[in-house]
């Protein structure tokens, strides 16, 4: 049983390498940082020390090599936050999750367990899977002689169990590097900020006149990396929270008629 459920829960998964995806996009970021934010036509000369007014490019390429960095964490945590909907949302099946619940305890009622199958069959997903194993393990202990009716009941309660936690590590998988990011982005900001301020104040500890471009680079890397890691952990905590909800609704789904399939069978015995 465990080999086939594993065979359904790759098939339910678009599951990405994250050291893949990170070296990707810190490929992608750099193009963008050098090609795009740092194109001759966002300054005013081609020393790129004077960004054109309102240009904010050019500012952003200001911020200096943090701002790659901090483009690679946004850009992983745009492209997991995708994976994971697609991959959780396949998870659900090809209809609602509800309907699909209330089918089953229909069939369930009526002793159905072919009927309930079928539903399964039809519905797929990582519910359905679950389900499914459930089900035919409530017709292996029907046909059982010698397990006891509560020794009958405890082996689908844990073939449910066993199911259930080969279908949520699929799920849950890269959501780690979510939540990750949503605390380095904030951390890795911090360490841009600290530098530019370190460059602003070099320019004003300068002997003579005050180096005003260097002041003023230095607090555009202060200010842009701010922006761009709180920005970008901000969305990574709203995405991680939202997924989690998601993955949340469907253990509830599975937990509930984990436990009708249960107390179908108890009932059937009385």
């Amino acid at each position: 049983m465990a080999q086939g459920q594993t065979a359904n829960t790759v098939k339910n998964g678009f599951k990405l390498p994250p050291i893949v995806v990170i070296i990707v996009a810190l490929i992608v970021a750099e193009l963008i940082f050098h090609l795009v934010f740092g194109a001759a036509s966002n300054f005013k000369d081609a020393t790129k020390k004077e960004v054109l007014p309102g240009n904010y490019m050019g500012l952003i390429y200001h911020g200096g090599f943090i701002v790659p960095f901090l483009l690679s964490m946004f850009i992983v945590l745009i492209t997991f936050s995708i994976e994971r909907f697609l991959t959780i949302n396949k998870a659900h099946g090809n209809g609602s999750i509800e309907a699909f619940l209330q089918n089953i305890k229909s069939k369930l009622a009526s002793h159905d367990i072919n009927g309930a199958l079928a539903e399964c069959t039809k519905q797929k997903g990582s519910v359905a899977n679950v389900v499914q194993a459930g089900l035919q393990k409530y017709a292996e202990m029907e046909k059982n002689t010698e397990l006891s009716g509560e020794q009958k009941i405890l082996n689908i309660q844990k073939e449910v169990e066993e199911s259930t936690s080969l279908e949520l590590p699929a799920l849950e998988a890269n959501l780690t590097v979510i939540s990750t990011i949503a605390t380095v982005g904030t951390l890795v900001a911090l360490l841009g900020t600290v530098l530019g301020m370190l460059r602003s104040f070099s320019a004003l500890g300068q002997a003579g006149a005050t180096d005003t471009s260097a002041l003023a680079q230095g607090i555009s890397e202060a200010l842009v990396n701010t922006a761009i890691g709180i920005a970008t952990s901000a969305l990574a905590i709203i995405m991680y929270n939202f997924l989690t909800s998601k993955i949340d609704s469907l253990t509830y789904a599975i937990d509930e008629i984990g436990y009708s399939i249960s107390q179908s069978f108890a009932s059937s015995k009385h």
